[in-house]
């Protein structure tokens, strides 16, 4: 007997009030295309700008079945929300995306398709493998990235070619255990959770993606984010 698949998305949001109702758009379009069995669950951190207007909106639109609000007071950091997430996931498959329209949703049945080919635990969206690219970035932060992504392949011999990507497919269970297992924050916690999965001895399929630049909005990438990588990178070197 066929699996019966559900696919739940995670949209943490912070200030996305003019990205949220493209991308929601765009995933409906893809997922609805498709016949899959779908939900959104939008986790909106107290965006000051009205995301969260902006998501009861679309609730309207698309029906709470479709569309689920679960939103949380003020910032409280990726990890969280998608813990927060997972909780009220009715799916046993989880997409992870940015809700910064930096993930285009036209990718989302290629990773159902690798994901159902080889049975994988989860499926990564690549940059860097062949048919992949980054859009938008100047040379600074391509190199950085580069580097960033060099320097990990280095140390940590993931077994993947993207570790700081966000844009992913996981069996529910397998997420519930990595997430679990993880320590880090922020940005070092995507990496986190590739090396983990490897740990744990995990399937990981891999699809290559264009990652485009945010189009409204403010790149949350600074300083503190960058030292927060090299000292997660230490941490992980050190640990696995």
């Amino acid at each position: 007997m066929a699996e019966k698949r559900k696919y739940s998305v995670l949209l943490p949001t912070y200030n996305e009030r003019e990205n949220l109702p493209l991308i929601v758009w765009l995933i409906v379009k893809y997922m609805g295309e498709s016949d899959y069995d779908y939900e959104i669950i939008i986790i909106d951190d107290g965006s000051p700008d009205g995301t969260l207007e902006a998501a009861q909106q679309l609730e309207k639109i698309y029906g709470s079945d479709k569309i689920v609000l679960r939103p949380r007071p003020r910032k409280l950091g990726l990890g969280t929300a998608y813990i927060h997430g997972i909780k009220h996931a009715t799916g046993n498959f989880i997409f992870l995306m940015d809700a910064d329209l930096s993930h285009h949703p036209k990718f989302m049945p290629e990773f159902i398709r690798k994901q159902k080919e080889g049975n994988y635990d989860l499926i990564s969206g690549t940059r860097y493998a062949e048919g992949g690219g980054v859009y938008g970035w100047d040379l600074k932060r391509k190199l950085i990235s580069r580097g960033a992504n060099y320097l990990t392949q280095i140390l940590l011999r993931p077994g993947a070619s993207d570790l700081t990507g966000s844009f992913r497919l996981y069996r529910k269970e397998v997420l519930e255990k990595l997430v679990q297992s993880c320590m880090a924050k922020g940005y070092v916690f995507q990496m986190e959770m590739i090396i983990r999965a490897r740990q744990l001895q995990y399937s990981i399929g891999e699809v290559p993606i264009s990652f485009v630049d945010r189009v409204y909005g403010e790149s949350k990438l600074g300083g503190s984010e960058i030292v927060a990588f090299a000292k997660g990178l230490l941490y992980l070197f050190a640990t696995t």
